[in-house]
């Protein structure tokens, strides 16, 4: 088997490869609107996790897209990260997932085949685990390898979870820690040691099916997993849909204590500060907060936890529901609300 460090080929990695959201909202903001029929239920007006077309009463297609440059040297893994995060989007909308095609950009002359034929095992590991078959899909050469899937998935018309649905008094409750993208960078650094990395792989592979049984909870009323624009600009995206604000407290995030201290000595990711940028004019920041605290709101997340927007009398459930599936740090994070005096609508806050 030959080995190949794939991070020495790509720019980024994983989420932190996103286009930066002020950016991305520039760009989206020149594109013709198509047609959008009365089927469509979920397109793209709240920068939601993936479509939804009503099919009939009883189902409704999802469907998604997601790939990236590596955010690991090891093929196998990376085709596992890739393949959690783009099914992340059908349990993040509430859906089952069905079945997935594959996209595969490589650079031929660089990568020998037993390397991508490692990506392509990796991401299929997860779909069996899933449950759905890798159907077909689609390869070029490229200058960056490249790897993720088209998924598609089926959901009840009336249990599809959008992030624009959140209500004033909710909670939110967060399914797992944030730092993915800080061990990455740490990784790149040469400093992540063996239990990090396994510590990064664990998160990051650990497929957010929980999203099925939480879009049947009663008092569930909106749901979006955190990635590549982190808990802020996810947050954020929730609060623009819905036309609320949101608090969220800095002292009960669940946070990956390896990431947490890193970020002390400052090894970010470059993302985080771009993330911040686009949307740090929106967010009212406590003057106490430390700058390492800042940078893992922003961070990146790959395969990051899904954000739940809840009932206050729907919190026990919620957590219950998380931790059952394994996901033991779940946590509620902040609360939703109107806009008061000092709070517009579509904006956020953190306290100490």
């Amino acid at each position: 088997m030959t080995t190949t460090a794939l991070t020495q080929f790509s720019h980024g990695g994983g989420c932190g490869c996103k286009i930066a959201p002020g950016l991305l909202s520039e760009i989206l903001a020149q594109a013709p609107q198509g047609l959008v029929p009365p089927e469509l239920l979920v397109g793209t007006e709240t920068s939601d996790d993936a479509a939804v077309y009503r099919l009939n009463a009883e189902q409704a297609l999802v469907a998604t897209t997601d790939f990236f440059t590596p955010i690991v040297d090891d093929a196998y893994d990376f085709g596992r990260i890739a393949a959690a995060n783009a099914l992340s989007d059908i349990y993040a909308m509430g859906g089952t997932p069905i079945m997935a095609l594959a996209l595969v950009g490589m650079p031929i002359a660089k990568l020998p085949p037993d390397v991508i034929g490692r990506v392509l095992e990796g991401g299929a590991s997860i779909c069996r685990e899933a449950g759905i078959p890798i159907a077909g899909g689609h390869s070029i050469d490229v200058l960056e390898p490249i790897y993720g899937l088209v998924a598609m998935g089926l959901v009840h018309p009336d249990k599809v979870r959008r992030n624009k649905d959140a209500r004033p008094g909710d909670v939110l409750v967060l399914g797992k820690p944030l730092g993915v993208g800080i061990l990455s960078a740490a990784l790149k650094k040469g400093v992540l040691g063996d239990a990090g990395y396994a510590e990064m792989i664990r998160h990051t592979t650990q497929l957010n099916k929980v999203g099925i049984a939480l879009a049947s909870l009663e008092g569930v009323h909106a749901m979006t997993d955190v990635t590549g624009f982190g808990l802020a600009g996810h947050t954020l995206e929730l609060c623009r849909g819905a036309g609320l604000t949101a608090t969220l407290c800095l002292a009960d995030l669940p946070l990956i204590d390896t990431a947490v201290g890193f970020a002390r000595q400052g090894i970010v990711t470059g993302a985080s500060s771009r993330n911040w940028s686009s949307y740090g004019g929106d967010i009212a920041w406590p003057s106490q907060a430390d700058a390492w605290q800042q940078a893992l709101v922003s961070d990146p997340q790959t395969s990051g936890g899904l954000l739940v927007s809840c009932r206050a009398d729907a919190v026990d459930s919620v957590l219950t529901t998380f931790r059952d599936a394994g996901f033991a740090q779940a946590a509620v994070v902040g609360t939703v609300g109107t806009a008061a005096d000092d709070q517009v609508a579509g904006t956020l806050r953190f306290v100490a």
